[in-house]
């Protein structure tokens, strides 16, 4: 990213330095939050963009529906009105509504008025019904924002879910600028309740994550720090949804400093990733420019986004962040081979950490550093130490670091056992702290004690990662198992996911790179491989490979694949191979986020369903 056009704003925007004590920590000043953020920027630059969203629904080439931030405060106070009228301070007010200004008005809106925000999705999104019929049965939200468009699905939707809650429903653009005369200023405490982050249901059913006004600052204001995003020359450009956590922060950095973000919906990035490219470049020609995806979508960019011959994209000025799950090492070098040309810097991206519960940054490498992958022994890692081979070692795996955490957070690795902090190169679950953390699960307080009130018993008399933070504060299990190497963090993958055979742990993704290696016909990417109960009770689990097949394979003899397969995980895990599915594309079931739900896959799996529906 250029450095040498920082540009200092207005007089009367948030600067950084206020976020910060005389000792460099991260504390937010009293009554700053993202509704008082986005009034300064109404006072301050007004008339400047605030998001535009490029929409390819209506053309091939996107029209783009911009608002400026005096707009967008009209929008916020007529709508942010009409919610006071039908839900009282502290209810939920959920977000049901396609990608686009009104989503992000509608979002906004609740916050303003003093109610929980809950975003969700429309319920044309395929695939996802269940998860929708789970947020709203447990948010119990009084009212569900929508758009004209929209509705129709919405009430057809509540409809045929007669044991859901009876919210009133709300078209957010057909709410005149007049019914903001009515609004009454609410004022905002720091730990109340801005809004519920669903869980994306990759390892257990979605719950909400209680995020309160003080751990989406924090955070907003740590991912700027960690990223260097201090220009504000910067914008973002993001097709990730809205109700992703990733998705919401790149409409939260830029009310933090009077920016302003393009979007676009994940399905127009998905039909021709050559838009978001495009998008960057554009970007990228006006100033410095982030966005953040997880593997797939950059794999997907680099095979399927290339420009047109002759095209001028311009990359030079481009931030990547990469994560939503362990980062790939192959997604950055395929995506680095197809736009080097374009000018994109070898520092462009920015392998990171984050989670839900805690809000969602965590760790990420320097602003000057290229990512890298250091290799480690397969069958020591996976029984919990880091043991570093060379690259060309056949027992090698590669892992990403995600550098360093986040300013005024804390990140240990602790032995599940005894709860005591384990030192460099040991393998642990990662326990978090900071005032990012959010308060709990939404309804579930046995979960939120387990979860978010856990007890670090001891930490490293020397080197503890543990160093400045609260010892009277709890610690949250993030259920990611984890590591330190040389003052860097690395995740290895979720404990739910684990697969143990024989009393040996195995990462799914490991079994699932031997797959996609081992035959043309696998989908690459697109493979699940997960442990199942034994034939009886006296059997151990058995292992299950499920894949899709590449395009173009779907007349060919699959019993050579299956036999590659099984000897290729045979050969480089020691594992027998139980079953191997071979499935049409689209078959393995994937998160809103894209991510694999091997929880979900397991599932359908075991109840007889998998590629059936």
């Amino acid at each position: 990213m250029a450095r040498d056009s920082r540009q200092e704003g207005p007089g009367g925007l948030l600067r950084i330095e206020d976020c910060l004590d005389a000792a460099g920590a991260v504390v937010l000043p009293p009554g700053v939050n993202l509704i008082s953020l986005i009034d300064r920027n109404i006072a301050n630059v007004g008339a400047t963009v605030a998001y535009r969203y490029l929409d390819y629904s209506r053309s091939a080439d996107g029209d783009a529906d911009e608002v400026t931030w005096s707009r967008f405060g009209v929008r916020l106070q007529a709508v942010g009105a009409r919610i006071q009228q039908a839900a009282s301070r502290g209810e939920r007010v959920a977000v049901l509504a396609p990608q686009g200004i009104d989503y992000i008005t509608g979002f906004y809106a609740a916050v303003k008025a003093g109610t929980i925000a809950v975003p969700l999705f429309a319920p044309e999104l395929p695939g996802h019904a269940e998860r929708l019929d789970t947020a709203l049965r447990d948010s119990e939200p009084t009212v569900v924002l929508t758009t004209t468009p929209a509705q129709d699905a919405v009430l057809k939707f509540l409809a045929s879910h007669p044991h859901l809650p009876r919210p009133q429903v709300i078209a957010i653009d057909q709410i005149p600028d007049s019914a903001g005369e009515s609004f009454v200023p609410t004022e905002l405490g720091m730990d109340d309740v801005s809004h519920l982050q669903y869980t994306s249901g990759a390892t257990r059913p979605p719950v909400g994550v209680e995020i309160t006004h003080r751990a989406v600052g924090t955070n907003l204001v740590q991912m700027i720090l960690s990223i260097d995003l201090l220009d504000r020359n910067t914008h973002g450009v993001s097709w990730l949804p809205l109700y992703h956590d990733m998705g919401l922060s790149m409409i939260g950095f830029p009310a933090v400093y009077g920016g302003h973000s393009t979007l676009m919906s994940p399905t127009a990035f998905v039909r021709r990733p050559q838009r978001w490219i495009q998008a960057l470049s554009d970007g990228s020609r006006r100033g410095n420019v982030v966005t953040a995806a997880p593997n797939f979508a950059y794999e997907w960019a680099a095979q399927r986004g290339l420009p047109a011959g002759g095209a001028d994209i311009d990359l030079r000025n481009v931030v990547m962040i990469i994560g939503s799950e362990p980062v790939s090492i192959d997604a950055i070098r395929t995506f680095n081979k197809a736009f080097a040309p374009y000018g994109l810097p070898r520092t462009a991206f920015k392998p990171s950490y984050g989670i839900a519960e805690a809000t969602l940054f965590v760790a990420t490498i320097a602003p000057a550093a290229e990512a890298t992958a250091v290799y480690f022994d397969r069958e020591r890692l996976g029984a919990g130490h880091a043991v570093r081979v060379a690259a060309d070692s056949p027992d090698a795996v590669p892992q990403v670091s995600c550098g360093q955490v986040a300013r005024s957070e804390w990140a240990v690795i602790v032995d599940r056992a005894n709860g005591s902090e384990l030192p460099d190169g040991r393998v642990g679950e990662i326990w978090l702290q900071g005032n990012n953390v959010g308060r709990g699960y939404w309804g579930l307080p046995d979960e939120t004690r387990w979860a978010f009130g856990a007890d670090l018993r001891s930490t490293l008399a020397d080197g503890s990662h543990a160093a400045g933070a609260d010892p009277d504060r709890p610690w949250l299990r993030t259920g990611d198992l984890g590591l330190y190497l040389d003052g860097e963090l690395y995740v290895t993958g979720r404990i739910a996911d684990l697969v143990t055979i024989d009393g040996r742990n195995h990462y799914p993704q490991h079994i699932e790179t031997t797959v996609a290696e081992a035959s043309e016909i696998v989908r690459r990417g697109y493979v699940a491989a997960f442990a199942v109960p034994g034939g009886d009770a006296r059997d151990g689990a058995r292992l299950v490979v499920v894949a899709e097949r590449a395009a173009g394979t779907s007349r060919q003899d699959p019993r050579p694949a299956v036999e590659s397969i099984r000897a290729a995980v045979a050969r480089r895990h020691g594992l027998n191979v139980s079953d191997v599915r071979l499935l049409p594309a689209g078959a393995i079931p994937r998160t809103t986020s894209g991510k694999l739900a091997r929880r979900a896959c397991r599932a359908d799996y075991l109840d007889g369903t998998l590629g059936v529906r």
